[in-house]
Formats: structure tokens, C-alpha cells, sequence
């Protein structure tokens, strides 16, 4: 790398480890802890790339980007924040943000982005304005996994174009919330928002009344894969007679639509018109460590909400975070909000909360065996043969063996680097093969190997 590089951070051990990190990869640093500093300097002329915190002692670095534009138009700006909720990646790609990062970030990742950032010449800025909600608007899309800030950045990137959109999870994931934050922070904002169900499109003028509704707004499919065959043929003659004006198009499913569409239980049509874009939101299983932060946010609603302050003992958080949770952040809310008003002391323990999860099992540890094998190999099973079927009765094209096989190896290396923290010689020992052949099947299937070191 090369270049100068601006950090505004109030923590010192932020700021030490960027300025060494970024030293030793050949970058001239400046680190601060004041904003006011941090302008100065950016004022003078000075820095290729700025990495700068939202929250400072003297100012918020969000507010501080449209100044940033206008004295330096081109100049890259990499966002990293503790709030890490999908309202900050939001506003920080609206206010021209290269990237946003979230904290505890990966060091080594945003140090590739820093050299991206400094290599490539920043786009133009857009006329779009930037989107502020109200300090008690919030929504409970809350997390800082991967997984999550994953989603919270792709949702920044589509918000705002015509592409439609499929978003995909279990229910009680926060489908819906994801389609409504994408229309509240977009430049569709001001228009209806319409959520649609398949009775909605019987009658004549069904199609019609719903285009009427949505006016130009944001028209949402709601677990599109429920729809009969009557319901999908009405949403395919409405898509394409849809003109000037027509809404943002979006959909909801916790079905597999694409394994649907091909067992013939979804048009193909239909599937292809709605997943321009597919967002899918993780369930809780997927994002553990999201689970006390999600707690938390629970408990702080429900002490606006009812007016009583409420926390989990450390032994109730346990169990929280153990949990299997079927019903995802939905049934997490409706639980903590239930023990808000049943609990009669301050600290709510794990006795409690074992009384109000009920019955239902904890989660226990996958065991090898017969069982586990059998399930893997029926769904392997099922897949192999619905790619068979595709090709309507005639042979799929040479080279079966090698693409299944790819298949199966790119994901499974990819969960073990993510479970070893990118670590190659803990994820040969746990795979059971040599280290230069782990290193030859990373390069042979393009894999991004990221060792993860967290900084708080």
C-alpha cells in the first residue's frame, strides 16, 4: 500500500494498532482522537483515506462525511462504528461512505479494503439525501455478526435501485422489517407502502387496486411461496403490465422458492421477475452472538414500554443465549417482554426464564453417527436428482463427479476456516488432511481465507 492515511478514533488501542498495521504496510499515518483535527487536517490537504469512528469526544463522524465531500470530492472515507445496527450502515452509505465496518472489526479485512479504498478513484457523489430517523424510530434489526453486517450492507447497496427484491429466512426472522427499512430509507420513502396477501389479488380489478395502492411506493409480495397458482399467474400478468410509476417490487418467503420452482409448485416466470436482488436474514441459530445484544435491546424497549427496569442474571443470559429459539427474534421479543411483566424482581434468573421457554428442549451438540449421516445423504440425494430432472430426461453435461464434489468441498472448507478463524493449520487438523492440500484446494476453489483478529 501506499499512501497517507487519516485515524480518528477516541481509543488508543485502536488507534496504535491502525497506525502499526498501516505503518509496516508502507502508508504514512496521522491518528487522532478529535474530529476537529481530523478536518483540519483533511482541510490542509492532507490523507488519501480516512478511517474514522462514528462517536467522538467533539462531533459524530456520520455528520462530519457531506462536509468531508464537499472540501475533498474523491476522497475515500471507511466508516467503523460499536453501533452496530443496520440504521449506521444505512446512513453511512447514504452519506457517500466508501465502506462501513462495524465493531469488533477483523483487522486484516479492513486492511484489504484500505488498499482497495486507496487504489481505486472514488465514485461521484449522489444528489440523494441523507437519511436521519427519530432517536425512538428504531428497529430491531440489531446485530454485529458477520452474517448480519453482511446483510445490513447489501441492503444499503439495492435500497435505492429497481431491482426487485426476494427476501428469504425462517419466520420470525424479520423478513418484512428488512423489505419496510429498504422503502423507509430509500427516495421512495414519501410513497405508500403496501403489503400484499394472495387474497388481494381476487376479483377483476385485484391487480389493478393493489397498482393503485401502491402509487408508485413499495409493493410487497408477503410469503409469496403460499400463493396458489391462480394468485402467481395474477402477479405475472400485473408485472408486465406495470408502466411509468410502477412500484419497487418486493417479496417474502421462508420457503426455498427456487426448489419449489422446480418441483413445479412455483412458476419459473414468477421466480425469475421476483429475485432481481435476494436478501436472506439469518436465523437466530445462525447468529449466536447476536443474542444477549438482541436481549438487551429487548430490555431497554421494554423499559420504555412499561415503564420498569429489568435485567438477566448472568445464569438467565446463559440460557438465553443456549437457547434453540424456533421462532427466532419474534419469539426472543415476545419472551423477554413477557418476563418484563411476570418477573416481580429487578434481575430476572434462569428459573424464570426456563418457566416461560416451557417445554421446549434445549439444544443439544450434533452427534456423528448413522442418523446424521442419513439426513445429509438424503438431502444430497434429493438435490442430485432435481439436477438430473432439469434436464429433462436427456444427460447432464460430462464432468458430474468433479462439479458435485466442488460442490460439496467449497462450503464445507470455507464453515471450517470460518470456525478456526481462518487459521489453515487448525482447519487441516480438523478436516483430517495435510496442510499443502487444504492450501491447494483453497487456491483450486478461489477461497477468501481471512484470519480474524478482533479489536474492540
Amino acid at each position: 500500500m501506499d499512501g497517507t492515511v487519516l485515524v480518528a478514533d477516541d481509543d488508543r488501542t485502536i488507534r496504535t494498532v491502525l497506525t502499526q498495521a498501516l505503518t509496516r504496510a508502507g502508508c504514512k499515518v496521522h491518528a487522532t482522537s478529535s474530529l476537529m483535527t481530523l478536518m483540519r487536517w483533511i482541510e490542509e490537504g492532507k490523507g488519501d483515506l480516512v478511517i474514522s469512528d462514528v462517536i467522538m469526544p467533539d462531533g459524530n463522524g456520520l455528520d462530519a462525511l457531506p462536509r468531508i465531500g464537499k472540501m475533498r470530492p474523491g476522497l475515500p472515507v471507511i466508516v467503523i462504528s460499536a453501533q452496530n445496527t443496520i440504521m449506521t450502515a444505512i446512513q453511512a452509505a447514504e452519506a457517500e461512505a466508501y465502506d462501513y465496518l462495524p465493531k469488533p472489526f477483523d483487522l486484516p479485512d479492513l486492511m484489504k479494503r484500505s488498499a482497495r479504498a486507496l487504489e481505486q478513484k472514488r465514485r461521484a457523489p449522489k444528489a440523494a439525501p441523507v437519511v436521519v430517523r427519530e432517536e425512538g424510530d428504531d428497529l430491531p434489526l440489531v446485530g454485529r455478526t458477520p452474517a448480519m453486517q453482511a446483510l445490513y450492507r447489501l441492503v444499503a447497496r439495492v435500497m435505492n435501485t429497481e431491482l426487485p427484491v426476494l427476501v428469504t429466512g425462517e419466520s420470525g426472522t424479520g423478513k418484512s422489517l428488512i423489505a419496510r427499512a429498504i422503502h423507509d430509507f430509500s427516495d421512495r420513502r414519501t410513497l405508500p407502502f403496501v403489503v400484499a396477501q394472495a387474497v388481494d389479488l381476487t376479483g377483476v380489478d385485484g391487480p389493478a387496486t393493489l397498482l393503485s395502492r401502491a402509487r408508485g411506493g413499495s409493493l410487497v409480495f408477503d410469503e409469496v411461496a403460499d400463493y396458489d397458482a391462480d394468485a402467481q399467474a395474477r402477479i405475472v400478468r400485473m408485472l408486465d403490465m406495470m408502466g411509468d410509476k410502477a412500484p419497487r417490487i418486493m417479496a417474502t418467503s421462508q420457503s426455498d422458492l427456487g426448489a419449489r420452482m422446480e418441483s413445479g409448485q412455483f412458476r419459473q416466470d414468477l421466480f425469475y421477475r421476483l429475485s432481481g436482488v435476494t436478501l436472506h436474514v439469518p436465523s437466530l441459530r445462525e447468529r449466536v452472538d447476536d443474542i444477549p445484544l438482541l436481549a438487551e435491546h429487548f430490555l431497554a424497549r421494554g423499559e420504555r414500554d412499561f415503564g420498569s427496569v429489568r435485567r438477566l442474571s448472568n445464569e438467565a443470559r446463559d440460557l438465553v443465549r443456549a437457547f434453540s429459539w424456533p421462532g427466532n427474534v419474534r419469539q426472543l421479543e415476545n419472551t423477554l417482554r413477557r418476563l418484563m411483566v411476570t418477573s416481580s424482581e429487578a434481575e430476572i434468573t434462569r428459573a424464570e426464564v426456563e418457566a416461560a421457554l416451557g417445554s421446549q428442549p434445549l439444544p443439544e451438540p450434533m452427534r456423528g453417527g448413522a442418523v446424521e449421516s442419513e439426513k445429509l445423504t438424503a438431502s444430497v440425494a434429493r438435490h442430485l436428482k432435481r439436477y438430473f430432472d432439469l434436464h429433462g430426461g436427456q444427460l447432464p453435461p460430462p464432468g458430474v463427479y468433479q462439479r458435485v464434489l466442488r460442490e460439496v468441498e467449497l462450503p464445507l472448507i470455507e464453515i471450517a476456516l470460518d470456525a478456526t478463524a481462518g487459521n489453515q493449520a487448525k482447519c487441516a487438523d480438523l478436516l483430517g488432511i495435510n496442510r499443502n492440500t487444504l492450501r491447494k484446494k483453497i487456491t483450486d476453489l478461489d477461497i477468501r481465507v481471512t484470519r480474524r483478529r478482533k479489536l474492540m
